[in-house]
């Protein structure tokens, strides 16, 4: 092959591969423009909280009476009981339910904690048990019960728990109220980047949380506190919204 045609030749096929290069380049940056020109997404976690006060409160206490004979624990109980009933009544409480008697048996203990030990005496225990919307009024029996120790009755006051009956309400309003901040996040995140919020694509409600006032706590599956009377009320929604 001469070398006039061997160069031609080879001019021939670099243009070949030159044209079919800008081809490729150009279907390229045509599909990478196409991408981009299509509107985008962007996703944002939105919140909501609520500081709310307890609406309903389960007061419980228990009374005790202790003797070497069950019969007399029994007697001895009975009276408790009746001191007890006379109590509700000056505290004008109708709704006080008292349990069945609970039987412990007492037992010496020797060096060895032998559970075969003999029998001293009896444990009787009840517990009243009251729910009441009256949360203060309610509260103030763990005072007002001092009297019942002053006549000898053993009556301790448990730890109440304290419930929000209008959590299911709340919820509905904070689910939209969460939505809303986060279209207030997505409008601010799309006008930082030369963008505009079209439309919510989808939306995914987050955990529910009721926690006690100022706490961080958290759980995977939710949280109902019911030991103070002061809680906060926690909302998520995790949205994703189509930006033009």
């Amino acid at each position: 092959m001469k070398p006039a045609f061997r160069a031609q030749l080879f001019g021939t096929v670099a243009g070949l591969l030159l044209a079919a290069g800008l081809v490729l380049s150009a279907r390229v940056v045509t599909r990478a423009w196409l991408k981009i020109s299509e509107p985008g997404t962007v996703s944002v976690t939105g919140a909501s909280r609520r500081t709310v006060r307890s609406d309903l409160i389960v007061w419980r206490a228990a009374f005790t009476a202790e003797a070497p004979a069950l019969l007399e624990a029994q007697q001895l109980l009975k009276g408790h009981r009746a001191r007890v009933e006379g109590f509700l009544e000056r505290q004008s409480v109708t709704n006080g339910v008292i349990s069945s008697v609970d039987i412990s048996p007492l037992r010496r203990r020797g060096p060895n904690d032998d559970g075969d030990a003999p029998t001293t005496g009896y444990r009787l225990s009840q517990t009243v048990e009251i729910r009441s919307n009256e949360v203060d009024r309610t509260l103030s029996l763990d005072r007002a019960c001092m009297s019942l120790l002053e006549e000898g009755v053993p009556f301790v006051p448990l730890a109440p728990q304290f419930m929000y009956t209008r959590a299911a309400d709340a919820k509905i309003e904070m689910l939209a109220e969460a939505t809303r901040d986060a279209r207030l996040r997505a409008d601010q995140i799309a006008s930082e980047g030369g963008r505009r919020v079209k439309e919510l694509r989808s939306a995914r409600m987050g955990v529910f949380q009721i926690t006690p006032l100022h706490s961080n706590e958290s759980s995977w599956d939710g949280m109902n506190d019911t030991t103070t009377l002061e809680k906060s009320i926690h909302s998520v929604v995790q949205a994703q919204f189509t930006l033009e």
